[in-house]
């Protein structure tokens, strides 16, 4: 299984929604928080476009935020990106 890693900050609440569903789904994840970290946030906007958190990555790869997320997860997309 591919590694999970989602950048939060602990005011947000769809990275708590998003931490709920991968602790339902039994999907282990690396939590990052950049509450008090500038240049992780820089580097978030920059590899992902995106100033928004959640921001979860599979691997090497940026899914999104927590729509995106749950989007996988309905389509059963989700499995399949994390064995692939």
């Amino acid at each position: 299984m591919k590694a999970v890693r989602i950048y939060t900050t602990t005011y947000c609440g769809y990275c708590r929604m998003a931490k709920t569903l991968l602790g339902q789904r039994g999907i282990p994840y690396e939590e990052i928080s950049v509450d008090d970290d500038a240049d992780k946030r820089d580097w978030l906007v920059e590899v992902t476009g995106r100033k928004t958190v959640p921001q979860i990555f599979i691997g090497d790869e940026a899914i999104g935020g927590y729509a995106d997320l749950a989007r996988l997860d309905k389509s059963g997309a989700l499995v399949t990106k994390l064995e692939s």
